[in-house]
């Protein structure tokens, strides 16, 4: 990779810089162009930096933050008030041009409010969506999106979705003709809220689109379709429940014997690539520059695929290919 920046919110999640700090310097060291903005209060930051080796490295620049966004502050109040905390000051970089990517694992409403204000929306695009990866029975992966940030959606954003995923499938998954499906609770046409039987028609009417209907939530892991799309209610209940079922099976070994051990063993073989650590990152498509949102209760690793995740899509032009998709699309299909 050619010399690329990240500004990185240090104070976000559960954990702050005992999980941001680690994951950035493992990131420094697996990506020799990568350089770091890191945002948050110098003297919570300095000894952790310390430790690992990061408080005079050439690639880290840090900006000393004197506020914090909490999990219990409103998206609103953040917006107006804590505009000088990690998270706005990493967002203020991204929009200044200074890094080309922002990650953090920080409130999901803040993020989304601030960033829609700071970084703004790629033109047709009402609003942004949360989208991640999901792994296939078949070894490879889909996307899901919105998982989060609309709890509420209609007909003309799910198509909105339909039309980033799409993108986003080609540019970070290398799919030639993504395969793209609402998820709904039946295949039927008469299936489903009024939102996704008006959305299924509009896709279904596009040109030069790979739309194959409906998928149900056992299907989320099936392979048959590359793109899943849903509002952000749905998506987020599906996600989690996904996540807390794959660590319920990785985690069964806690119990004692011996057949727990050797069963532990096998699960953890055959189902590692259900580790949500190794698919954490959620993007924030539809905005104008890559946003990453990583998991409040993620740890290093997990954190580290999130700074890896907004990498790939600064390589692949990501926000740039769906600003294009928009340009080029019909303008019905854009369902205002």
């Amino acid at each position: 990779m050619s010399q690329l920046t990240v500004a990185l919110d240090m104070m976000g999640g559960d954990h702050g810089p005992s999980i941001t700090v680690p994951a950035a310097a493992q990131a420094l060291s697996l990506l020799p162009g990568l350089n770091l903005l890191l945002f948050g209060p110098q003297p919570v930051l300095s000894p952790w930096l310390q430790r690992v080796g990061l408080s005079d490295h050439p690639r880290v620049r840090v900006y000393h933050c004197s506020q914090l966004v909490d999990n219990e502050h409103k998206a609103a109040y953040a917006l107006r008030h804590l505009t000088d905390s990690s998270m706005r000051r990493a967002l203020d970089a991204l929009a200044r041009g200074e890094a080309a990517a922002c990650v953090s694992a920080g409130n999901t409403g803040a993020l989304m409010a601030m960033a829609m204000k700071v970084v703004d929306r790629v033109p047709g695009v009402d609003r942004p969506a949360l989208i991640t990866r999901l792994p296939q029975n078949n070894g490879g992966y889909a996307l899901l999106l919105d998982v989060g940030a609309n709890v509420s959606c209609d007909a003309g954003q799910l198509v909105q979705f339909a039309l980033m995923g799409e993108q986003a499938s080609r540019h970070l998954l290398a799919q030639p003709a993504p395969r793209v499906a609402l998820l709904n609770v039946g295949a039927e046409a008469n299936k489903g809220t009024e939102a996704v039987r008006q959305a299924a028609r509009q896709l279904a009417a596009m040109a030069d689109f790979r739309y194959v209907g409906y998928v149900e939530g056992d299907d989320l892991f099936s392979g048959r379709a590359d793109v899943i799309v849903c509002d952000g209610f749905v998506g987020n209940v599906a996600l989690k429940t996904s996540e807390g079922v794959a660590r319920l099976l990785l985690g069964a070994g806690r119990r004692r014997g011996l057949l727990w051990k050797m069963l532990t063993f096998w699960l953890k073989k055959r189902l590692s690539h259900l580790n949500p650590d190794q698919y954490n990152g959620a993007s924030l498509i539809g905005l104008r520059a890559s946003v990453v949102k990583s998991h409040g209760s993620a740890g290093s690793p997990a954190f580290l695929n999130a700074i890896l995740q907004a990498v790939a899509e600064v390589e692949h032009h990501l926000p740039a290919s769906i600003a294009h998709r928009f340009d080029t699309a019909p303008q019905d299909s854009h369902a205002r």
